[in-house]
């Protein structure tokens, strides 16, 4: 996969405004103009970020300004799925999985072309003036530990379908767009994909996304993207379902 260097330079307020959306107007205009960086632009498939992305002290991370990624922590031959997007901050260079007690690697991949600022020690020092504008690039930071704590919880409930249902709900909060005919979630996700950020083998996957359908619930479209049909499942009553019936599938064989 081909790398965009990183002589491109982008006003990172320009393209994330949430940066300075509660500054004054004279601090947003300073934001504008002295909170640069430099531009990683990614083409989509497999991604191996470079070291000097992330390379002094001070340096805050990466911050996706657009596009679709997944990282992939791959323990033996268990793999499992985050997936990444506009407003995340990440610091690929912190991996230190090989000297874990139990050694574990991580794989990106690129879903959608993604553009990254590189949030480096000088952009550091120019935005440490403005504490709101922090706290936005803190927020993008939590958001990835409470959405990996979301899946988890999702990836221990019984049923595959109920897994499914409630990650495309959670995935559409974010990502959603409500059209007549549904809400529509523009993720291109395969089922081996799916399947990854739910805890369940492929098979399993595809038996639980044809119920769903045959249910009216959630349907693949023409692009490959999906749509959320009815309104969003209250989860105690979905599980209350659940633990009633016995039925769906499980994927604990």
């Amino acid at each position: 996969m081909l790398t965009g260097r990183t002589e491109q330079k982008v006003r990172v307020a320009d393209v994330f405004p949430e940066l300075i959306e509660d500054l004054a107007p004279e601090d947003q205009r300073l934001v504008r103009q002295y909170g640069v960086a430099h531009l990683e632009v990614l083409s989509p498939g497999l991604w191996h970020p470079r070291r000097e992305l992330q390379p002094e002290p001070g340096h805050l991370g990466l911050l996706v300004l657009e596009g679709l990624l997944t990282r992939d922590v791959v323990l033996g031959e268990t793999l499992a799925t985050e997936l990444v997007g506009r407003g995340d901050v990440l610091r690929p260079a912190d991996h230190d999985g090989e000297e874990a007690p139990v050694p574990f690697d991580i794989v990106w991949h690129v879903l959608e072309p993604t553009r990254i600022a590189i949030l480096d020690r000088d952009f550091a020092r120019v935005i440490g003036h403005w504490p709101e504008a922090m706290e936005v690039l803190m927020r993008g930071a939590v958001s990835r530990a409470q959405s990996l704590a979301v899946t988890l919880a999702v990836s221990h409930l019984r049923r595959v379908d109920t897994r499914l249902l409630i990650i495309m709900w959670y995935l559409a909060d974010r990502w959603g767009k409500v059209t007549p005919r549904g809400v529509s979630v523009p993720l291109r996700l395969t089922h081996q994909t799916l399947g990854r950020l739910v805890g369940a083998q492929r098979p399993s996957v595809t038996t639980a996304l044809k119920q769903l359908a045959e249910e009216g619930r959630l349907t693949r479209e023409p692009d490959q993207t999906w749509m959320l049909h009815g309104e969003a499942p209250e989860t105690l009553e979905r599980l209350r379902e659940e633990r009633s019936t016995g039925g769906g599938h499980s994927d604990l064989d």
